[in-house]
């Protein structure tokens, strides 16, 4: 199993993985949709595919045959960690078809141990990835078995700055220590992905900039906005 777990690992390596995910209520918040968005990325060069919800784990499984990140984001109101918190919800990923489990690693209080998470998805022939928001927690993740650390959570505790675009000083700090990481959140362009493959990424997560039509059609619109309040700048039409 361990030598299927570092092939895996090798087919992700100076890659880009796709984070399929919708908020709940909007209008592709469906496994049927989440699953099209998969399938649509894999055919524009995804090595990997990030799902959330057990059921939209299970319909994408179905579709793609690349690698697939699960998680579950779960509101509790014992604890501010919320993606894959307890073991139910890393049994419940692991059988929907997963083959990564993506845990909140952050140093905040959490239903479970972390070495227990880990030991769980291990248990269970999986690889674990933790979610973190600083150096320290990545260290600690990894030494709670933690198979991989990404840098999805910086800027999303309240101890962590709060940063418009990809983490780039905790990825100097992760290559610095000789981490192995994973670079995601807020890679807005292929600029941006480049330059976290430049700081160490083993490989990328990229989401918002590619699978939220939502997201992507507000920043046209407020440059286009932006544009329109300033009538000195515009061109009569010739």
């Amino acid at each position: 199993m361990q030598a299927k777990q570092g092939d895996l690992l090798a087919t992700l390596v100076g890659t880009m993985v796709v984070s399929c995910q919708a908020e709940p209520g909007m209008p592709l918040d469906a496994p049927g949709h989440i699953a099209a968005m998969a399938c649509s990325v894999v055919l524009g060069g995804a090595s990997g595919i990030r799902i959330e919800g057990a059921a939209n784990i299970a319909a994408v499984r179905k579709m793609v045959k690349v690698p697939v990140i699960g998680l579950i984001k779960a509101k509790r109101d014992d604890t501010e960690v919320y993606i894959t918190p307890s073991l139910d919800d890393v049994a419940a990923v692991v059988e929907a078809g997963a083959d990564i489990v993506a845990i909140d690693a952050t140093s905040r209080p959490r239903p479970a141990e972390l070495k227990d998470m880990f030991a769980a998805v291990a248990a269970r022939g999986r690889l674990s990835m933790g979610d973190v928001a600083t150096l320290d927690e990545g260290r600690r993740a990894l030494d709670s078995g933690a198979d991989l650390v990404s840098t999805t959570m910086a800027g999303y505790t309240d101890y962590s700055s709060e940063q418009r675009g990809p983490a780039f000083d905790l990825m100097e700090e992760f290559a610095r220590a000789g981490l192995p990481f994973v670079a995601e959140g807020r890679i807005w362009s292929p600029q941006e992905a480049v330059r976290c493959f430049q700081l160490g990424a083993r490989f990328i997560v990229v989401g918002g900039a590619i699978t939220r039509p939502d997201a992507i059609s507000r920043r046209f619109a407020n440059e286009v906005a932006a544009w329109s309040a300033r009538p000195q700048l515009k061109r009569n039409p010739k």
